[in-house]
């Protein structure tokens, strides 16, 4: 005859089940031990069990390799002790089995990755060096019949004498040349090594030679110029590009100053880097989209700019100055009154 927990239907199964069964009072002292069904366990193991299990405030739970649960009927508490280290033993081995597929799924996906990223993109990159390259063949293209129509010009004004006409054209073609120039530039510090010749120079005083140019138009223009340049700083890089990246940020700020308005450019070495800011006040109805303000063409005021002879491009060469030094550039307007551009090298 089968024993009183010999309950399941497939009489091997039950065989195949290890527990033991302890009861206590409403409080806590063990009554009764019942561990007919486990052979790895004594009573005074499972006194250890109970004591443990008893001391949890869950009802289920995991005690080492046995999966207990409690019940409490008529003042009387049955804990129910079942072994189930073949199923913790199955689940390490499904969780390791997890990770090793996920793991091998994992590299087998990088290697494809690298194995396939170069074929393709190989045509995006192949479609930015064609706009590089047409970017630069126009450019250079354009220079010929620029310089041509300058030459007319300048025969015509011999000829007839300067009108407003005439005036107009060496505007727009002085606009155009600048244009081309800017483009070319770009062009060049969009390649894979834009600047090879870098070396060691003094920033003060390149700083101090482009402060100059642009202290004289400012107060050509009424406005108000200071500039504060620390001594002996030096840089690691293209004198003639990083001067071009200030010649930019300047113009920028004294063309689009308000009327009257103030100019402060500072150059400081903190720590191992050195910052550049320049501010400017301005009268903008609605701030500008910092986020677009150095991107290519983009204008914060399309009218105004047009009147200031700006192309658009002059903050995208700044830019492409500064990250090609290792360093970033940022700018700050939040109130439409006043600019600030920084950067970082």
């Amino acid at each position: 005859m089968p024993g009183p927990f010999m309950v399941l239907p497939d009489v091997e199964a039950n065989y195949m089940m290890r527990f033991f069964i302890v009861r206590s009072d409403v409080d806590g002292k063990v009554t009764s031990v019942a561990t007919d069904y486990v052979a790895s366990v004594d009573e005074a193991e499972a006194l250890q069990y109970a004591e443990e299990a008893l001391s949890r405030k869950a009802e289920r739970g995991y005690i080492n390799e046995y999966r207990y649960g409690k019940k409490t009927a008529g003042g009387t508490t049955v804990t129910v002790f079942m072994n189930a280290s073949r199923e913790l033993q199955y689940m390490k081995t499904l969780q390791i089995l997890t990770l090793a597929v996920s793991g091998a799924s994992l590299l087998l996906v990088f290697l494809l990755v690298v194995l396939l990223s170069g074929k393709m993109i190989l045509p995006i990159a192949d479609n930015i060096e064609r706009q590089k390259q047409f970017i630069t063949d126009a450019s250079h293209e354009l220079k010929t019949p620029l310089t041509s129509i300058s030459t007319s010009l300048d025969v015509l004004e011999l000829e007839n004498g300067e009108d407003e006409w005439t005036g107009n054209i060496r505007k727009q073609t002085g606009r155009m040349a600048k244009l081309v120039s800017e483009l070319v530039t770009l062009s060049r510090l969009d390649e894979e090594n834009p600047l090879p010749h870098k070396e060691s120079f003094s920033l003060s005083n390149a700083a101090w030679e482009i402060v100059e140019v642009y202290r004289t138009q400012a107060k050509g223009r009424g406005k108000e110029f200071s500039a504060d340049i620390e001594e002996d700083v030096s840089l690691v890089g293209d004198k003639a590009a990083i001067q071009q990246m200030l010649s930019v940020l300047l113009d920028n700020a004294v063309r689009y100053s308000d009327e009257g308005g103030e100019i402060r450019f500072s150059v400081q070495k903190k720590k191992n880097r050195v910052q550049i800011e320049v501010f400017n006040t301005c009268d903008y109805e609605t701030p500008p989209d910092i986020r677009r303000l150095f991107d290519r063409f983009y204008r914060p005021d399309g009218s105004r700019s047009t009147e200031t002879g700006g192309t658009g491009v002059g903050l995208a060469i700044a830019k492409a100055v500064a990250e090609t030094h290792g360093g970033r550039i940022s700018a700050s307007c939040p109130s439409g009154k006043t600019m600030t551009m920084t950067v970082i090298l």
